[in-house]
């Protein structure tokens, strides 16, 4: 009876002893996958492209048009024989996107495996990020054109986005004051397609000191689209005059 006893001791001690030795390993082969993807909104995009330096990769096939500054386009299934592809640094931020959010999701885990730590995936894809900035607009609003010396003529550019799912025409482009004309290089924008605004500033146009110091002229495109039939942008500027230049 004694050793009976005993016996059923040493089995108890054994069991406690294992189940501690797997408690002890488990966290660990759990803290192996805590690392995973993190998925971000199309507003987190921006936000992180507009504050932090990032490796943006388009996995989508066929090949689409891609997002402003994507690094890389490469297919969501061709990640592990293309690594070299991407950064050396495996603590760098990657953002992976597709067109609907479903092969980005598989490239993202490639990713992981690869041995990345810093992976985002842009849900819904291209589809979602073209609905959350639905839309004709000029990008950017306003453009700082710093000091202008007058009697030099300044040019710079926008961008025209229509970011809608129907064509539209450029009808008109109006600007606020003489010294400011512009032009567009497409008249004519399918769905989802972009044009470049050349805008030229002259502030000795008018001959005298109108234009001299801070300025705000403003340009107005209107368009065929429904919901928006104008859009604004605007330059600002300090005019000043050529100290040196001789009279």
């Amino acid at each position: 009876m004694k050793n009976q006893m005993l016996l059923l001791l040493v089995l108890i001690f054994l069991l406690v002893g294992l189940g501690v030795f797997l408690n002890f390993k488990n966290p660990t082969q759990k803290s192996a996958k805590t690392i995973s993807f993190k998925d971000i909104s199309p507003q987190e995009l921006d936000k992180i492209l507009a504050t932090r330096n990032t490796f943006l990769v388009d996995v989508h096939i066929p090949e689409q048009k891609h997002l402003e500054g994507t690094d890389l386009v490469i297919s969501y299934n061709k990640i592990k024989e293309n690594l070299d592809k991407f950064p050396k640094n495996k603590n760098a931020e990657i953002i992976v996107y597709c067109k609907s959010g479903r092969m980005s999701v598989e490239a993202s885990n490639a990713l992981l495996e690869a041995g990345y730590t810093q992976v985002y995936n842009l849900t819904g894809g291209l589809n979602a990020y073209y609905e959350s900035h639905y839309g004709v607009y000029i990008d950017p609003v306003t453009k700082n054109l710093g000091k202008v010396i007058y009697g030099n003529i300044v040019k710079t550019s926008f961008k025209l986005i229509n970011n809608t799912k129907k064509e539209i025409t450029i009808t008109k482009i109006l600007t606020s004051c003489s010294c400011t004309s512009a032009a567009t290089v497409k008249k004519n924008l399918k769905p989802y397609e972009e044009t470049e605004i050349l805008v030229s500033f002259n502030p000795a146009i008018h001959k005298d000191d109108t234009d001299l110091g801070e300025v705000i002229k403003t340009i107005y495109i209107d368009t065929t689209s429904d919901n928006f039939p104008r859009v604004e942008a605007s330059i600002t500027a300090t005019v000043i005059k050529n100290k040196n230049k001789s009279s």
